[in-house]
């Protein structure tokens, strides 16, 4: 079993043309996941001069490369009680920046000729118990009445059954719009195509320092030499590259929190086609949830908030044998199938698990996806260029106040108390 995401084992390494540092960019891009790309395409199409600076050796090797290969539509929260809190009006909008989301991956795919098995077959969000399918149910006609998405469906659960091989659902809420793809080969695409469109992609170059020159320009330190920028966009997401007093403001309101997923052995067409016949993308409702899928050469993705840990080799490790627990427990017919793939992620978990994007002190930001991030990060990317470039009203997610998380200062020390709560939460229904 490789302690490797899958998506980038199975994909092609991008290996960037640029070499030395420019002295001087109209736009530094901190971070080489789907925000950073998608942005410095977006820019570079606009005729800005971008670098993208990647702390790691790989393009999209934290959040965007490491997920359960999901393109989905929805809020992370209820609808609902996103509505109480901020209104129906707003509520609505961010529901739909979602849909948009999906729309934006869509195109890019289409515009860019990307070659990564982009499929819109829906989510189908599965209950374990009678009441979260009544609760379903409610969401489901709370969407449909307010007009926000009137392409939900609810199952029952023979009608799970139909497509997905297994008696632990009591039914399901169909979201229509979401999609999947290979994220790996995404991720290459993506890079090539902001490259050829011009933009710069410098790879071991962790930004260790930000010095404001004036107004929006910067000059970056970084491990391959400094450069200056007259905008900088930060697109870390969780990332822990850097020095916290760099960054210690965003990552005071961000808690990294380990999300993990196994993939199997390929079970051929027709195991595959007979556990997931709709080969749409799967999640569960619990705080600790799971999620699955299917690859194009049948293999299934399963993963899900193992443990509230931080991966690592040992974390991933451990947290592989649960899911093959909780694997078992779902598809007790694949009995001792092998697992090939097991690694871990982290997640950009806000407070109010929505995005956070904005300007503060002449730096712009965009993350905080909270495990919704693949779709929404190719759309805040090209929403950030757009802001960047003087459209005022291009950002979804503009005018929210974003506190700092109480006590979180550094590594996130209170997370097994977290699993915890939410484990008492699911248990008690």
């Amino acid at each position: 079993m490789k302690l490797d995401a899958y998506w980038t084992d199975s994909a092609p390494a991008f290996a960037p043309a640029a070499e030395a540092l420019p002295a001087h960019v109209d736009v530094a891009v901190v971070g080489g996941g789907f925000t950073g790309l998608s942005a410095a395409l977006a820019l570079a199409r606009r005729g800005a001069r971008v670098a993208v600076l990647e702390a790691g050796p790989r393009i999209a090797a934290e959040a965007s490369g490491r997920n359960g290969g999901h393109v989905n539509n929805g809020l992370a929260v209820d609808y609902a009680d996103v509505a109480a809190k901020v209104g129906r009006e707003r509520a609505a909008a961010w529901y739909r920046a979602y849909d948009d989301a999906v729309d934006t991956v869509a195109r890019v795919v289409r515009d860019e000729a990307i070659d990564c098995d982009f499929l819109r077959h829906g989510k189908l969000k599965l209950a374990t118990r009678p009441g979260q399918l009544e609760a379903l149910a409610r969401s489901a006609e709370r969407l449909v009445a307010d007009g926000v998405d009137t392409d939900v469906e609810v199952f029952d659960a023979p009608r799970v059954r139909a497509e997905v091989q297994s008696e632990r659902f009591h039914g399901g809420l169909l979201y229509k719009r979401s999609a999947q793809m290979h994220m790996g080969r995404f991720s290459h695409g993506l890079a090539a195509a902001a490259e050829r469109r011009g933009a710069g992609i410098h790879l071991n170059a962790c930004v260790k320092r930000l010095e404001r020159l004036g107004g929006r320009t910067h000059r970056l330190h970084t491990a391959r030499g400094s450069l200056t920028a007259g905008q900088v966009l930060l697109a870390t997401g969780a990332s822990r590259h850097g020095g916290y007093g760099t960054f210690g403001w965003l990552r005071r309101r961000i808690v990294p929190i380990g999300s993990f997923i196994v993939v199997t052995e390929p079970l051929g067409a027709e195991r595959a086609q007979a556990l997931l016949a709709a080969r749409r993308t799967y999640t569960t409702v619990a705080n600790i949830h799971h999620y699955f899928r299917l690859t194009p050469d049948h293999r299934l993705v399963f993963g899900g908030r193992a443990r509230f840990a931080i991966s690592s080799p040992q974390s991933d490790a451990a947290s592989g044998e649960i899911l093959r627990q909780g694997l078992a427990q779902t598809f007790p017919q694949l009995g001792a199938v092998r697992l090939d793939y097991c690694w871990g992620g982290l997640v950009d978990m806000t407070q109010d698990r929505l995005p956070h994007a904005g300007e503060r002190d002449g730096l712009y930001y965009s993350m905080g996806y909270s495990g919704h991030g693949t779709q929404m990060s190719v759309h805040m990317g090209e929403r950030m260029a757009a802001l960047m470039s003087g459209e005022r009203d291009a950002n979804p997610w503009a005018g929210r106040a974003w506190p700092a998380i109480p006590g979180h200062f550094g590594p996130p020390w209170f997370l097994p108390a977290v699993g915890l709560y939410y484990r008492l939460k699911d248990k008690l229904g």
